[in-house]
């Protein structure tokens, strides 16, 4: 299958080149006297007279520093509307075609300077000068998560944080979540280097939903071992909302959204692309990546193929770690048009990830890691340091691809505004744990999800910006392995809503409603032995073999009503004030309802419960926001009540002992319970005058999250925590950031950074389902810069991180593998697995063409 993808993706690549070389090699670039100055890099071959004047509009102007009138060159001038912008040339002009005559939002950026986010009517409106101010600390952005339509970050009443490339390109990860776990108030639960999760306000699993340009990432989501299948390659940006979002996404949202967004296309005339490779010593991890993109006339395609590998991670006092090797390849491509009536574009994608299991399985007597190699499993040889070292995949491994193809439209009809996302994903989970056949996945579950978002955008009115909208979602999982944990199951989920913004000067009032609907079904199922291979498999209840049913039919359907209101209030320049209450809905998944199984990979038995209620919530968020020329602080605090709270806990047996339903598996089941979780995020990032250039970044996140228990039943003293609940962690970075060119560099930074976690003695302790965590400081380094050419541009990039260099050994309270253990009364005074030694990455990025 591997195989297949890398042949796939290599001819959309090399059918994109040689589409580029045939169709865009006759453009010229040619100037319009009347319009701008002679420039390089802007396509002027298009004669916009020409176009119905009647539909479309162009936008034209320089770019400026205040103070000085000196040009900018390399100036960002973006429409998130029309997912469509342009640069500023040499001489700091710009020109953008093709635009609507209508009123949108329009961002103009450059490192270094205030981002200028201003709303222009261009059917009025064609020449427009922008004068950026020098700023150190002030970085403003356009986003588009959480909210109806694009906003100002500082008017916008829902927390949201954001990540850029440059950011996410000097953090040294091996997936795009582990990536943004150090945010405040973001974290995540691992399972080795390569399986991540988000956790936003110590709330995870199904109550974070992950899109990714917009789409709801659906791959067997309710797995706590089950990653996020996404090419961390091919995100630009990150914005992450910090609360209830079940407004605009419905369920899954009930404690934030992640976003991953794509790269934007590029600019009309030209044709880019990146070639970028990667390696990391502790795993040896190499990756490497090629992206093509171009754009003629508004015809957008691109594409882009990557590939990872790595061998078993190590720390000091696990050796290297078995089972946590992975190689993973991903391919990508989109066609589209951006025209003046709009954008319509399509993407499709292919994730393919082979991962080995790890299980945690020793020697008792020199605590080497061992692996089965029988059904019988009475006997586990030691691995060996050469198949430790190895990048081979072994026997028991998962297999995971996804596939999605995904169409994002926005139509301007007059001057409102239609939207409209159509996509299809299928997942294929295969867990291959039959040692002795090899090629006989246990489970194997394959998952087809349609998604679709309808939006209308009314056209303003007296300052009143409206939205009215449905999306949802149809699904279907099938079992065809030999091993089950799950019933086959449909849903189909529905929510109409309707979303409203005033602007009001210094504030700006946001509300909307949203009534949901997920009708949910799974089949019943029996299973009998195999008289050939001796594995379960699935038969018709009408059948007259010796059967066991395992899951019984179950039918309901869930609904809820959402909704949130919110304000933010510009005191002044400085301050800004936001304040946000939010309802959020949540249905149980399909594990916490009927699971019955053990789960490969996670060593427990899982069991669910047909009788759960859905999750409510009702969150409050209060920001307050300090910006100053030389510092800029923040303090953001939440509280949160969560009714029908689930989480997972140990069952024991009568003699307080572990309660075991298959050997070598502890048994686990789902419990509701009322919830309360509070906390904030403080942070403060000074720049010292006069050295500008250092920044001295600190946070700080805490987290409180008791267990309410159920009405008339009282909660015993070692179950009066949630689990799962990340410790107070601080943040602390010293960073030079030279923004000035040299005549071979520029973008020079160096930064070393210290995470402090403290010790989580907060924890559901009832039936030893959690132990307390010791806390543990890490400390993390790098430096990079662009590497110039003799005509001044980026010939490479190079960034060199490295974390944990002092080696510590610890363990995250939110990694899984801290259970992993089978003789917890080893003498050593340690249990299960212990996280990533000290680990230095290097990374090389070419880009390529204009």
């Amino acid at each position: 299958m591997k195989k297949k993808i890398q042949l796939l993706v290599i001819i959309l690549l090399t059918t994109l080149y040689t589409f580029a070389n045939n169709n865009l090699a006759h453009l010229s670039i040619k100037t319009n006297n009347n319009d701008l100055p002679k420039t390089t890099n802007i396509n002027h071959s298009l004669n916009t007279e020409k176009l119905p004047e009647l539909l479309t509009a162009y936008l034209s102007g320089k770019i400026t520093i205040k103070g000085t009138g000196e040009t900018i060159p390399g100036a960002v001038i973006y429409i998130p509307d029309l997912k469509s912008g342009t640069s500023s040339d040499v001489n700091g002009f710009y020109k953008l075609t093709n635009l609507p005559k209508t009123k949108l939002l329009v961002q103009v950026s450059y490192l270094g300077y205030k981002t200028i986010i201003e709303k222009i009517d261009f059917a009025t409106t064609t020449t427009k000068d922008f004068v950026l101010e020098p700023s150190i600390t002030e970085i403003n952005e356009v986003v588009i998560t959480g909210t109806s339509r694009s906003s100002e970050i500082k008017r916008n009443p829902i927390p949201i944080l954001v990540m850029d490339r440059k950011t996410i390109d000097q953090v040294m990860s091996t997936n795009i979540i582990d990536a943004i776990a150090k945010l405040p108030g973001i974290n995540a639960v691992t399972t080795g280097p390569n399986i991540s999760k988000p956790f936003i306000h110590g709330m995870g699993f199904n109550r974070v939903l992950t899109l990714v340009d917009g789409i709801r990432q659906e791959g067997q989501q309710w797995g706590d071992e089950h990653g996020i299948e996404v090419d961390e390659n091919e995100i630009n940006k990150v914005e992450i909302v910090k609360g209830p979002a079940s407004l605009t996404y419905g369920s899954d949202a009930l404690a934030g959204v992640v976003n991953l967004i794509p790269f934007p296309s590029v600019a009309p005339g030209k044709i880019k692309g990146n070639l970028s490779t990667n390696y990391q010593t502790n795993n040896r991890l190499i990756g490497t990546s090629a992206s093509i993109d171009g754009n003629n006339n508004g015809f957008i395609w691109g594409g882009r193929m990557s590939y990872k590998q790595a061998t078993n991670y190590q720390n000091k006092f696990d050796g290297r770690v078995f089972g946590t090797a992975f190689a993973e390849t991903d391919g990508s491509g989109y066609v589209g048009l951006n025209r003046a009536w709009g954008y319509s574009h399509l993407n499709f994608s292919a994730f393919n990830d082979l991962q080995m299991i790890p299980d945690g399985s020793r020697d008792s007597i020199t605590r080497k890691f061992t692996k089965q190699i029988t059904e019988a499993d009475t006997y586990r040889p030691i691995v060996s340091d050469e198949e430790l070292n190895s990048y081979k995949i072994g026997t028991l491994h998962q297999h995971i691809q996804h596939y999605k193809i995904y169409s994002t439209n926005n139509f301007i009809l007059g001057d409102g505004k239609l939207g409209v996302t159509l996509g299809y994903q299928q997942n294929i989970r295969q867990e291959f744990s039959h040692p002795e056949s090899a090629s006989t996945p246990g489970l194997d579950l394959l998952l087809n999800t349609f998604t679709y978002d309808f939006k209308y955008y009314f056209p303003d009115f007296n300052g009143w910006e409206t939205t009215l909208g449905v999306n949802g979602m149809a699904q279907k999982n099938q079992n065809r392995g030999t091993e089950f944990i799950i019933p086959d199951y449909h849903q189909l989920d529905i929510g109409p809503f309707l979303h409203i913004k005033k602007d009001l000067g210094k504030l700006d009032l946001s509300a909307g409603v949203r009534v949901d609907s997920r009708i949910f079904s799974n089949d019943g199922m029996f299973v009998t032995t195999d008289p050939t291979t001796g594995f379960e498999m699935q038969v018709n209840p009408t059948s007259t073999l010796t059967k066991e049913q395992i899951f019984t039919k179950y039918n309901h359907t869930f609904s809820g009503l959402s909704g949130s209101i919110g304000t933010s209030y510009r005191v002044n320049e400085n301050l800004t004030i936001k304040v946000n209450i939010a309802r959020g809905f949540r249905a149980p998944n399909i594990s916490e309802i009927s699971a019955n199984g053990v789960h490969p990979g996670t060593n427990l038995y899982q069991i669910g419960n047909q009788n759960f209620k859905p999750e409510f919530s009702l969150q409050e968020d209060l920001g307050i926001f300090y910006l100053h020329e030389h510092f800029k602080g923040s303090i953001e605090l939440f509280n949160a009540d969560i009714d029908n709270y689930i989480f997972n806990q140990k069952l024991l047996n009568h003699l307080g002992q572990d309660s075991v339903i298959i050997s070598g598996n502890e048994t686990y089941k789902f419990q509701q319970s009322k919830a309360h979780l509070y906390g904030g995020e403080f942070s403060l990032d000074i720049h010292p005058h006069p050295l500008d250039w250092l920044h001295f970044e600190n946070s700080l996140s805490i987290i409180f999250a008791i267990n309410k228990g159920t009405a008339g039943v009282s909660v015993a003293s070692d179950a009066k925590y949630l689990p799962f609940i990340p410790p107070l962690h601080t943040h602390s970075e010293l960073k030079a950031d030279i923004t000035q060119h040299f005549k071979s560099f520029s973008g020079v930074y160096a930064k070393i950074e210290m995470d402090y976690y403290a010790k989580q003695d907060k924890v559901y302790a009832a039936d030893n389902t959690e132990t307390v965590t010791p806390g543990y400081t890490l400390f993390n380094a790098g430096f990079g810069a662009d590497i110039l050419n003799k005509k001044g541009k980026t010939f490479c990039s190079i960034h060199i991180s490295g974390n944990n260099i002092t080696d510590v050994a610890y363990q995250s309270h939110l990694s899984r593998l801290k259970y992993f253990e089978d003789y917890p009364n080893n003498g050593t005074s340690r249990s299960g697995i212990y996280n990533m030694g000290r680990n230095i990455g290097f990374k090389l990025s070419f880009p390529i063409g204009s």
